[in-house]
């Protein structure tokens, strides 16, 4: 599906996909960025998309740079609308609690995907039908074993 893209930083790559198959395409910092230990910074791409009505584009964190710096995306994932047309920006944490991280100008910090998405209409009720799982929330199917 072609997706129409404006680069504003003609010094760097448009998204692209690192493997076939893979549903994220990488996004690439504008700036250097260094983030101390809980720091958070929003860190341009250099790239405005246009996207057909009834898609959008979901900014999710790289695997690599979470797993080995702690580095993830505040919001993730960032939601980009079909009717945005300004840049993309991501806004970076470092979770790490002792070390800073660097990152520099041209270096992936992000994945963008792009899903079908649905106009829902919210219908109100009195009362919402039943099922399986009723209003269980959170921790509400098990599956751990921490104790207190």
């Amino acid at each position: 599906m072609p997706i129409t893209v404006r680069r504003l930083d003609p010094g760097l790559p448009v998204p692209e996909y690192a493997h076939p198959g893979d549903a994220g395409a990488d996004l690439y910092a504008a700036v250097d960025v260094h983030l101390e230990p809980g720091e958070r910074a929003t860190v341009p791409t250099g790239l405005a998309i246009a996207l057909p009505e009834g898609y959008a584009a979901f900014v999710h964190p790289r695997s690599g740079l979470a797993a080995r710096h702690g580095v993830t995306v505040v919001n993730a994932p960032g939601t980009v609308d079909a009717g945005y047309r300004g840049e993309i920006r991501v806004t970076l944490l470092n979770t790490d609690t002792n070390t800073p991280v660097k990152l520099a100008r041209g270096d992936r910090i992000a994945q963008m995907v792009i899903q079908r998405v649905e106009r829902a209409e919210f219908v109100e009720a009195d009362e919402l039908p039943d099922s399986v799982r009723g209003a269980g929330g959170f921790g509400s199917t098990g599956g751990h074993t921490a104790q207190r």
